[in-house]
């Protein structure tokens, strides 16, 4: 461990010792710790990083409160202990992560804290960050109720363009307003990420949606507020990003598929049989079943996350799922029988698969399926390269 710790003898309980630091280096890495019976617990509890963080109770119960803690914690207030708190750059990621977990209860960054994160920031303090310990936290964050706060306090702070280009980039790039009444495209990806998390606890189906846009901060100004082809546009972003942070390959994974298709999915019924079976194979769902699911839940929170539209039904999702189990269910081991083999078993295969979906088609119609919420796609007027035959149904 890095800090001395008491091991109890029977219940081998671990119990942190009182202890303080000092700043050895820059970074996060440069401290050197030092414990002994002469640290009071007020010296402990100021290097806390917040101030509802650093109370303590003795024995009989009495509150220790020698830094403000419990009147910041009544009036919903994260503020740092001391000046101590711009030592560790990592205690921006943290406080951020704590803003979105307790974002839902009232609590925001107090001023002066808020002001000695900027500094941290013009300092260098985050540069110093390695790529793991910032993806850890950015998971942490994802894995919060609301964990578009996390985003919003580091912008505040300049630590987004610092850690997260790609992310700060969006804000302020519009997009047509009669799809997005939030304009701005770095509104609407927090807005999708935060449904996200509604729909899903899945920190790898968060990250796609709050990366699925990044190719609209790539889009010529002039041709603003449309952003046609932003998918593919926005594939090497997406790579440098998960390069730089190290992301884990179901990450970066399912976040490509999602970028590269997701306006195929809020098309999806309009889309003819082949162009259906085509996205089915891209997104390698017959081969791995479950991957359509992850991929349906970051498009539907691209889908609501606008004004107005955060409690509608995705009907584009449920006509996917139909889709997929009617291409499942034909029989290869039928056309094998015939003597299909190499090319031709595969172009057999596809057409059987189209004809299934064909005829699902008409099934999920007359059962009502075609009857959805959201009838204005969040890319309308985007198009990739991968549109082809993306018609009307038939």
């Amino acid at each position: 461990k890095d800090f001395p710790v008491f091991l109890h003898p029977e219940t081998r309980d671990e119990y942190a010792l009182a202890r303080t630091e000092r700043k050895t280096a820059p970074g996060y890495h440069g401290f050197v710790f030092h414990a002994d019976p002469g640290v009071t617990l007020e010296q402990d509890l100021l290097r806390r990083d917040l101030t509802i963080n650093a109370m303590a109770e003795d024995a009989a119960g009495v509150l220790i409160d020698p830094y403000g803690g419990l009147a910041d914690l009544e009036a919903r207030w994260l503020r740092h202990v001391s000046p101590a708190f711009s030592e560790d750059p990592v205690r921006i990621l943290r406080l951020a992560r704590f803003a979105a977990r307790f974002a839902p209860l009232g609590f925001r960054v107090a001023d002066e804290t808020m002001a000695l994160m900027r500094g941290m920031v013009e300092a260098g303090e985050v540069d110093a960050l390695v790529p793991e310990r910032v993806f850890a936290e950015l998971v942490k964050a994802l894995a919060e109720a609301t964990p578009s706060v996390f985003f919003e306090v580091l912008r505040q702070c300049g630590a987004l363009a610092r850690l997260f280009p790609e992310v700060d980039a969006l804000f302020g790039v519009p997009q047509p307003p009669v799809h997005h009444p939030e304009v701005d495209t770095g509104i609407h990806t927090l807005m999708v990420l935060d449904q996200a998390a509604r729909l899903s606890p899945d920190p790898a189906v968060r990250f796609a949606a709050l990366t699925h846009d990044l190719g609209k901060a790539l889009t010529d100004p002039a041709r603003w507020p449309r952003h046609r082809g932003h998918e593919m546009r926005g594939l090497p972003a997406l790579a440098s990003l998960c390069d730089r942070l190290k992301a884990p390959n179901a990450y970066r994974r399912l976040a490509t598929q999602v970028m590269r298709n997701h306006g195929h999915a809020h098309r999806a019924r309009e889309l003819r049989p082949g162009t259906l079976v085509d996205l089915l194979q891209r997104l390698d769902a017959f081969r791995q079943r479950d991957a359509l699911e992850p991929f349906l839940l970051a498009c539907e929170a691209d889908a609501r996350g606008r004004p107005g539209f955060e409690d509608r039904d995705y009907p584009q999702a449920d006509w996917l799922r139909a889709a997929h189990r009617a291409a499942l269910a034909i029989s290869i081991p039928a056309l094998v029988g015939q003597g299909l083999q190499g090319e031709a078993l595969g172009q057999a295969i596809r057409l059987e698969r189209i004809k299934a979906v064909r005829a699902a088609r008409g099934t999920w119609v007359a059962r009502g399926g075609d009857r959805g919420s959201i009838t204005s796609s969040p890319d309308k007027e985007s198009h990739s390269p991968d549109s082809r035959n993306s018609a009307s149904f038939s």
